[in-house]
């Protein structure tokens, strides 16, 4: 931690007598200051995904997208596609008879957009199918996070502790902006420069003042916007069902390997087994909704498992995955992510 404020201090005085002009001394501290390992960037990056989810209709699925424009056939009629507005028109086609089969025929060749913006060019349906096929062996991938837009530009601090530079750069898409992330090194300590406006799944613009403030809106938008939410799931279910594993525990440093070969089995009477190298601790778990909010907790009375013992917070899951999050009256968030254990 000294090192850090060490770094955070170096920072503020860079950017003080720092020779670009457009950046004027900053307030760092260390609840603003991200790394490439802090759970918040891997947020930020999925809501700078692309956006996959306009043209399910055409392609089923929400991992890719088909580049504009092209051309279907849907019930026997050629429908032109030059904008995501045109998405209307394959729906209307298809729900205009409740008597046809709603087929849905791709004019190939087409080129696909994957979620993290890297293209391939389809030349057929039986590569197109392929693709699909593909991306279907993944249900539980965590994919972009819809209804939140950033409203670019925005402005992003740097400073790498390796060879102790600060620097600035402004962002103005999505796409940059999940490159940049992409492309962060661990010695990079960033910081958003707000204010930042985004536009919420209503429409609405909302002025960020913090991360806590924008993990907030992210999560309100998975919880929220309609795009997100395509199946529901049960949470005792998901969680009651086969053999867990922490796959982080993140509290200002990733101490997930703390709790490496733990396996965890939560069973329906609110009992959880931990087991590791043949060892097995038993505690309690427990949820329950309060304010619209899941809240977990788990009890264990071995000292390294009590650790997990806090006032989670469920942020998403899946039937692979569940995260949980704690924000304490500091507004030091800690994460902790279960996956489900494969065979």
């Amino acid at each position: 931690m000294f090192r850090f404020k060490k770094y955070l201090s170096l920072i503020g005085l860079l950017f003080l007598f720092s020779c670009q002009s457009e950046i004027e001394e900053q307030d760092y501290n260390a609840q603003e200051t991200i790394i490439n390992s802090s759970p918040l960037i891997s947020y930020l990056q999925r809501v700078a995904m692309v956006k996959t989810v306009g043209d399910n209709m055409v392609d089923q699925s929400s991992y890719c997208t088909i580049k504009l424009p092209y051309t279907v056939t849907v019930n026997n009629s050629a429908i032109s596609l030059n904008t995501t507005a045109d998405y209307q028109k394959v729906l209307d086609n298809i729900n205009a008879y409740t008597t046809d089969n709603d087929i849905v025929k791709i004019d190939f060749p087409v080129t696909m957009v994957y979620y993290n913006y890297i293209e391939k060019f389809i030349p057929n349906e039986v590569d197109f199918n392929s693709l699909i096929a593909y991306w279907n062996l993944y249900p539980d991938l965590l994919s972009k996070i819809n209804g939140l837009n950033i409203n670019y530009p925005i402005t992003i601090n740097i400073y790498n502790s390796a060879n102790q530079m600060a620097s600035s750069v402004v962002i103005a898409s999505d796409q940059t902006f999940f490159n940049f992330i992409k492309n962060l090194t661990a010695n990079q300590y960033i910081s958003l420069n707000y204010p930042i406006s985004v536009t919420d799944y209503n429409y609405q613009n909302k002025s960020i003042a913090n991360n806590i403030q924008f993990e907030n809106a992210i999560k309100d938008a998975i919880d929220n916007a309609p795009e997100n939410n395509i199946g529901s799931l049960d949470f005792t279910e998901v969680i009651t069902k086969g053999y867990w594993q922490i796959a982080s525990f993140y509290d200002k440093t990733e101490k997930a390997s703390t709790y490496n070969d733990y396996v965890f089995v939560f069973k329906s009477n609110k009992s959880v087994v931990a087991t590791k190298g043949g060892n097995s601790e038993t505690g309690q778990w427990e949820t329950k909704i309060v304010n619209g909010v899941r809240e977990f907790k788990i009890n264990f009375s071995f000292n390294l498992l009590y650790q997990l013992e806090c006032d989670w917070e469920s942020f998403e899951f899946n039937n692979s995955l569940i995260h949980l999050r704690e924000v304490d009256n500091t507004n030091n968030t800690k994460y902790l992510y279960f996956e489900k254990k494969k065979y």
